[in-house]
C-alpha cells in the first residue's frame, strides 16, 4: 500500500510488507544458536586452512620468485604507462557516466542502482532467509515473495497524501478496514521527525512534548500529547498541525486548525528569522520553523482544493514556490499540477512540467503520467488504431507512446488502479486517450 498518509509512496511495489518493530525479534532456540555459532567458526576455519595451503605450496608454486618478478615488472614501468592508464580509465569512466545519464533520462532510474539491487544484493546476502520448520513449504514461498516485493519497492515522497482524521478515518468507518499499515506509519514518523523537530527542541517544553508525540505510534496518545503541548504553549504550531491531521473529522475542521497553526507558525518564523545568525542552533531552528510554515500553507492549499476553491489553492501554491524555491523536497509542484489539471489549464500544466520534468530532479508517478497525458491529448482526437496500423505512427504519436511507456515502467500499477483491469501493451494508449 502506498504511504498516502505520510510523505511517501511505494512507487513500484503493489504492497509493502509491514516493518517489524525496532528491537523486537523472535527468540532463537538452541539449534539456531548452535548453527549460527558454527557458521561463524566455519568462516574462520576456512580462512586459516587457506593460509595453511598457501604456506605448504609456497615452494612448488614458487611464490617468492613470482612475487619478486612482479615487483621487478612494476618497478620497470615508465611514466608513459601511467599516463596511458590514467587516460584509459578516464575514457571508460566518461563512457559509463554518459550511459548512466542517458539511461536515467530515459527510464527515470539509475542502471547501476537497478543492477545492484536486483542482481548483486542477493548474491552478497542482502536479504536474510527466514527460519522455518522443516516441511513448511508454504512459509518458504511466502517469505520468498515478500523478499521479492521488498527488493522491488521504491519509496517516494507523496505530496498528495490524504488527511488521517478527515479521510482515512472515514474510510475505516465505511469499510471497517485500516488503510494504513505499520510500515506506512513508520515512514510517516520518520518524515515528521525530519521536518518538525530539531536539536533545540529541549529548550522549549512544548517542542519536547511534540518530539515524543511524532514518535508515538498510538493515535490517541499522539492527540493527547498535542493537547499537552498546547497547555504549555498556546502558540505551538506543530501541535495544531497534528490535531488538524489526525483529530479533525472533516476538511472544514482541518482547515480551521491549520489556520490556527498558520498564525502561530508565522509568529515563530519571524522570531527565528531575527535570531538565525546568533548560532548554528538558531539556524537549525529556523530551518525547522520554515519547514513547518511551508507544510502548513501547502496543507491549507489542499484543503481549499478539496473544498472547491481551486483558484485559491493555485494562488497559495504559486506563492509558496516563489517564496521558498529551495524546498523542492515537499514537491509542491505536484500539488499545483493536480489543481491545474482540475481547472483544465493545460498550458499552465505544460509550463510547470517544462520546469520540473528534468533529469536533475527525482521522477514521480505524477510527473510521468501528467507528461504522458499532455502528449496523448495532442493526438487523441485524430488517433485511430486502424489508421495507425496502415500508415504507422506519426512523430507525435511515437512521443506519446514513449511517454506512456516511461510512466508505466515507473509505476505499472496506476492504470490497473484506475480501471480495475490489467491493461495490455496495445491498449495503454486507448485507455489514456479515453481519460482525456
Amino acid at each position: 500500500m502506498a504511504d498516502c498518509d505520510g510523505l511517501s509512496e511505494a512507487g513500484t511495489a503493489a504492497a509493502s510488507p509491514p516493518a517489524p518493530a525496532p528491537g523486537l525479534s523472535p527468540p532463537l532456540g538452541w539449534r539456531e544458536r548452535l548453527r549460527a555459532g558454527l557458521a561463524g567458526t566455519g568462516a574462520s576455519l576456512w580462512f586459516v586452512a587457506g593460509l595453511g595451503v598457501l604456506y605448504a605450496l609456497r615452494v612448488p608454486l614458487r611464490l617468492c620468485e613470482n612475487l619478486a618478478a612482479v615487483t621487478v615488472f612494476l618497478n620497470s614501468l615508465t611514466p608513459k604507462f601511467y599516463v596511458a592508464l590514467t587516460g584509459t580509465s578516464s575514457l571508460i569512466s566518461g563512457l559509463i557516466f554518459i550511459f548512466e545519464w542517458w539511461y536515467f533520462h530515459k527510464h527515470g532510474t539509475s542502471f547501476i542502482e537497478q543492477v545492484s539491487v536486483s542482481h548483486l544484493r542477493p548474491l552478497m546476502g542482502g536479504t536474510e532467509s527466514s527460519i522455518s520448520e522443516p516441511g513448511s513449504s508454504s512459509s518458504n514461498s511466502e517469505s520468498e515473495t515478500s523478499r521479492q516485493n521488498l527488493s522491488e519497492c521504491k519509496v517516494w515522497r507523496n505530496p498528495l497524501n490524504l488527511f488521517r482524521g478527515a479521510e482515512y478515518r472515514r474510510y475505516t468507518w465505511v469499510t471497517g478496514k485500516e488503510p494504513l499499515t505499520y510500515y506506512d506509519m513508520n515512514l510517516s514518523a520518520q518524515d515528521h521527525q525530519t521536518f518538525f523537530t530539531c536539536d533545540t527542541d529541549f529548550l522549549r517544553p512544548s517542542d519536547t512534548v511534540m518530539q515524543k508525540a511524532w514518535r508515538e505510534r498510538n493515535p490517541p496518545a499522539r492527540i493527547k500529547a498535542a493537547y499537552q503541548a498546547l497547555e504549555l504553549n498556546n502558540d505551538c504550531a506543530t501541535a495544531y498541525v497534528l490535531l488538524a491531521e489526525e483529530e479533525a473529522t472533516t476538511i472544514l475542521d482541518a482547515e480551521r486548525l491549520f489556520k490556527q497553526a498558520l498564525k502561530a507558525g508565522e509568529t515563530i518564523y519571524r522570531r527565528s528569522q531575527q535570531c538565525q545568525h546568533q548560532s548554528p542552533q538558531h539556524e537549525a531552528q529556523l530551518r525547522r520553523d520554515t519547514n513547518v510554515l511551508v507544510y502548513i500553507k501547502r496543507r491549507l492549499a489542499m484543503c481549499a482544493r478539496k473544498l472547491g476553491r481551486i483558484k485559491e489553492a493555485v494562488k497559495i501554491m504559486r506563492d509558496l514556490m516563489k517564496e521558498f524555491p529551495p524546498l523542492t523536497m515537499l514537491n509542491i509542484h505536484e500539488n499545483l499540477l493536480e489543481s491545474l489539471l482540475e481547472l483544465q489549464a493545460y498550458a499552465d500544466v505544460q509550463a510547470v512540467l517544462a520546469k520540473y520534468d528534468d533529469i536533475s530532479l527525482p521522477k514521480s508517478a505524477a510527473i510521468c503520467y501528467t507528461a504522458a497525458l499532455l502528449k496523448t491529448r495532442t493526438v487523441s482526437d485524430k488517433f485511430s488504431p486502424e489508421t495507425a496500423s496502415r500508415r504507422g505512427l506519426s512523430t507525435a504519436e511515437i512521443n506519446a507512446v514513449e511517454a506512456i511507456h516511461r510512466a508505466v515502467e515507473f509505476n505499472p500499477h496506476v492504470p490497473k488502479l484506475f480501471t480495475g483491469i490489467q491493461l495490455t501493451d496495445s491498449n495503454y494508449i486507448d485507455w489514456l486517450c479515453n481519460t482525456t
